[in-house]
């Protein structure tokens, strides 16, 4: 039986691995705020680079903040996991130097299928995506000796 603190370091390992290889999540300036199992929030500053012809935050930039703390908050059980399928909303635009949040968190999940959804908000904590995603869990586990990372 796995209890909680051993869980929690298995979240906290696998995190800090997947961000050691994970060159797009960094390019972001991701940090991470807090991981737990099956939960991840991550934060960033949109920066003059990330805005689209309109001035504001392109969506892709959005999106990927949110599909990079699905990505590890999806894997910290130990498995590794991919997402296929997520869909996303922008109720509001985002703007140059607006501090973002994202929450993963899963809202339900069987032996192959996991179901979460992701919240972007901005520092003044209005909403500005929503998204909903479908990992599955491979039979793979990740591989956790660092040393060579």
């Amino acid at each position: 039986m796995t209890t909680e603190s051993e869980e929690q370091r298995l979240a906290d390992t696998i995190t800090a691995g997947m961000i050691a290889r994970d060159a797009f999540s960094r390019w972001l300036g991701v940090e991470v705020v807090t991981v737990r199992p099956r939960a991840c929030t991550l934060r960033m500053r949109v920066r003059a680079d990330m805005l689209n012809g309109f001035g504001v935050s392109h969506g892709g930039i959005v999106f990927s903040l949110a599909d990079s703390a699905l990505a590890f908050a999806s894997n910290t059980h130990g498995h590794v996991t991919v997402s296929v399928d997520n869909t996303i909303s922008y109720p509001v635009s985002v703007e140059l130097n607006d501090e973002l949040i994202a929450v993963a968190e899963e809202e339900a999940a069987g032996t192959r299928l996991a179901f979460y959804r992701v919240t972007v908000a901005r520092q003044d904590g209005t909403c500005v995506a929503l998204m909903h995603a479908t990992v599955y869990r491979t039979p793979h586990k990740h591989h956790l000796d660092q040393s060579n990372d």
